[in-house]
């Protein structure tokens, strides 16, 4: 007869070698989404509607994209369809050193980082010119990415692949994780279902009124935040020195630790729905003729 804390490792292993680089996987993401639906503009939400009406333009029918939550995974789902889709591999992510000045174009060559490919996206969105396709894939990589710059270990890193090369402990899967994906899933997973838990009891526990700080700020303001959160919890929390040698024993996420960090991850889920909701609301509602980040011209940046 199998355990129930053996069967739980083992389906836990499996999660993890089937999506080791899905920030937030599918919960974190799908709650940025829902969150971000939830505070948009009536217009926004309406036009959210009529371009994922047009999904199938996509043409990936393993990977549907007719919510706002599918979209928010799409970028994930399409990375085993192999050379279709490679070039967006490390728009995911940004490896800004933790243990230097914070520096985003360093680590963002050609605009091959998340940072960017958001304010991309957000023109793309935003451009009613464009194909009808590339839009609606424009919506799904600007609200996958804005969850992925939310993940604080896509935004900081310490030459170990953003913690995927530490060796982590957590609960039922002691021996079997690392600590990008302690982050990735399942802390953020138990911060989002902590009573009260979802998207909807997220937002609400945040006064109308404060909204909009929260939502305030450049991408960049929100990439150097995260590094931040990367280096101050995500790292120091469980390393004595984060900027040392990489530990040669597994670091443990013990309980109490937990407990700490469920507050903070829970603050940048909804900040993360916010800004979502933000940036969609300034390419999408008709009051905003012009995006935060206008197009590029020759010789800028993001």
């Amino acid at each position: 007869m199998i355990r129930i804390p053996s069967l739980l490792a083992a389906l836990c292993a499996l999660i993890l070698a089937a999506s080791p680089a899905a920030a937030w996987w599918e919960y974190g993401h799908e709650t940025v989404a829902t969150i971000a639906k939830l505070q948009v503009q009536p217009r926004t939400r309406a036009e959210i509607e009529r371009l994922l009406s047009h999904q199938k333009l996509l043409e990936t029918p393993t990977c549907p994209a007719r919510t706002i939550e599918q979209a928010s995974v799409w970028p994930d789902c399409i990375k085993p369809l192999g050379d279709r889709f490679s070039y967006a591999f490390n728009w995911h992510y940004q490896n800004v050193n933790i243990c230097k000045p914070f520096d985003v174009k360093a680590a963002c060559p050609d605009g091959n980082c998340v940072s960017a490919q958001i304010a991309r996206a957000q023109r793309m969105l935003a451009d009613r010119k464009l194909p009808m396709r590339d839009r609606v894939q424009a919506l799904a990589f600007l609200v996958h990415f804005v969850g992925d710059l939310h993940m604080p270990l896509h935004a900081g890193d310490h030459a170990d692949l953003g913690g995927n090369r530490v060796k982590a402990a957590y609960g039922v899967i002691a021996g079997r994780t690392n600590l990008h994906s302690v982050w990735d899933g399942l802390l953020a997973d138990r911060a989002i279902s902590t009573p009260p838990g979802g998207a909807t009891a997220l937002l609400a526990a945040v006064p109308p009124a404060d909204r909009a700080k929260l939502a305030a700020g450049t991408i960049e303001d929100w990439s150097r935040e995260s590094w931040g959160l990367a280096r101050d919890h995500a790292y120091a929390t469980l390393i004595a020195d984060p900027c040392g040698p990489a530990p040669a024993e597994r670091v443990t996420m013990d309980e109490a630790t937990t407990q700490k960090l469920i507050p903070i991850v829970r603050e940048v889920v909804v900040k993360g729905g916010l800004r979502l909701a933000r940036l969609l609301d300034e390419a999408l509602d008709g009051d905003h003729p012009e995006v935060t980040h206008p197009p590029r011209t020759a010789g800028t940046a993001g």
